[in-house]
């Protein structure tokens, strides 16, 4: 009897071990897939970012290379109506040389006319100015020397 006991308590124990290791396994295996299943979605949610990034950044490479394409047609497009506009200012000023040239050749003497005429009167007015001026500045050291001499020593 004590024999089948044990062989009963045994055969239990070896049945509560059984379930408790299938539970385990269940367990483990439920973990395991969880965590795979969190890997693989955030495996995925970095490929999508990524893909999104390299989207972006060749929509702004496809911006950049049409903003110089057409810098590049405006520039060829815009050379010719330069160098014609380059070519019509050498022109006009070849045009307007002799015009100009001639305009000084009948202003400079009236303005070597005029500087004759004014320099003797400048030349009066600032002999007539001069002494007085200068008795100014005597006046002004005086009042200057006097100004000093009537402040306490230091």
């Amino acid at each position: 009897m004590k024999f089948s006991l044990v062989a009963t308590l045994v055969v239990v124990l070896v049945v509560a071990h059984g379930t408790e290791s299938v539970s385990l396994a269940k367990r483990d295996v439920q973990a395991e897939l969880n965590r795979i299943t969190k890997l693989i979605t955030d495996m995925s949610t970095s490929i999508t970012d990524a893909t999104q990034d390299m989207v972006e950044k060749v929509k702004a490479l496809e911006v950049t290379n049409t903003a110089q394409t057409y810098m590049e047609d405006s520039r060829t497009q815009i050379q010719p109506l330069v160098e014609k506009v380059q070519a019509e200012a050498v022109k006009l000023q070849k045009q307007v040389k002799p015009f100009i040239a001639n305009i000084e050749d009948q202003i400079k003497p009236l303005t070597e006319n005029f500087n004759a005429q004014v320099k003797p009167l400048t030349d009066n007015f600032h002999a007539q100015v001069k002494p007085l001026a200068d008795m100014m500045e005597k006046f002004f050291k005086q009042v200057m020397d006097q100004t000093k001499s009537l402040l306490p020593p230091q």
